[in-house]
């Protein structure tokens, strides 16, 4: 009975290897490179599979995911013999397991070192000031050295990424004096504009001001000359009719003696005006003929108006000193 029961665990121990060995179950987005005797003999893709018990065994499991492989700083010198430290990234993804298991050793260790070479080279062309500016450029020469060396190892390369550049503490100290002395230059260039526009501007507003200014002091002198002429030819035109009415009141009848009346009225009070003002005056010999003096200025009137009546214009006085 015991020996029954010996048999049977020997029994299910054989069974639990065999099917240790030969079930094999692939996770998704994985293949299991299958070798017979030391040979190639098929892929596995993700689900279940039996294999032959000590002939198949599973010799590489790849997994299909992209992949990011950290890239360590190394140290590069640029075109203009200038020392950086640059580390990086590299996304890199198995396409073919069979040739990433036969094509290469270790594929994770040939990509990082190639993309190391293959970067030392690209920065070795270009100079210091380049470099930052050549993030892209020099992405993409890694990313094409490697597809083409990697197109046997059944791998892609994806993309790779410049994480960080870091130059000597000295060319760090002289970039940012350099970069000091530029933000200045372009501070000083820009105050210097700003300083010419002001000017501009000033002198713009000067010349718009001096021209309104002799604009309005020319409209302002028109507009007194005009007023002046105005003045003047209303005064002339006043006077002209005054004139006209006075000599029509002296044609009427009664005009001569009020004429005369005013006359000698006009002269008294002129007169009393004089020798209020003054206190040493000289005095006409005739001062009591009053009626001489009416007659007289009479007498020229009546000269005025018979040469205005014989020539039907207005007569020219003349004043003599």
């Amino acid at each position: 009975m015991e020996q029954n029961l010996i048999a049977l665990g020997v029994i299910l121990v054989f069974v639990v290897v065999v099917l240790w060995k030969t079930a094999v179950v692939v996770p998704q987005r994985s293949e299991y490179v299958v070798e017979r005797l030391g040979k190639y003999r098929t892929t596995l893709e993700a689900g279940f599979h039996i294999l032959i018990p000590f002939l198949d065994v599973v010799a590489y499991k790849r997994i299909l995911k992209e992949e990011p492989i950290d890239i360590a700083a190394q140290t590069c010198i640029t075109a203009d013999n200038v020392t950086l430290e640059v580390d990086g990234i590299l996304y890199l993804q198995v396409v073919n397991s069979k040739m990433s298991a036969y094509g290469i050793d270790d594929y994770r260790f040939a990509a990082t070192q190639l993309a190391q070479t293959s970067l030392r080279s690209a920065i070795g062309k270009i100079s210091l000031d380049n470099t930052f500016e050549a993030r892209e450029s020099l992405n993409g020469q890694v990313v094409m050295a490697l597809d083409e060396a990697t197109a046997s190892w059944g791998v892609k390369v994806l993309r790779y990424e410049i994480k960080d550049i870091q130059p000597p503490r000295t060319v760090l100290e002289a970039m940012e004096k350099q970069m000091k002395a530029e933000r200045e230059k372009r501070a000083e260039i820009a105050r210097s504009e700003g300083e010419k526009q002001a000017i501009l501007n000033r002198a713009e507003g000067d010349r718009g001001e001096a021209i309104y200014l002799s604009e309005g002091e020319k409209i302002k002198r028109v507009n007194e000359a005009e007023g002046r002429a105005l003045e003047i030819l209303k005064v002339a035109e006043a006077t002209a009719e005054g004139i006209k009415r006075v000599a029509e009141a002296l044609s009427a009848p009664g005009g001569k003696e009020a004429a005369s009346l005013e006359v000698a009225k006009q002269y008294l009070t002129e007169f009393g005006k004089l020798a209020k003002e003054n206190n040493t005056m000289i005095v006409p010999g005739n001062l009591t003929d009053m009626s001489a003096m009416v007659a007289t200025a009479m007498s020229t009137f009546q000269h005025v108006k018979k040469g205005t009546d014989s020539t039907g214009s207005e007569p020219e006085i003349r004043l003599r000193s």
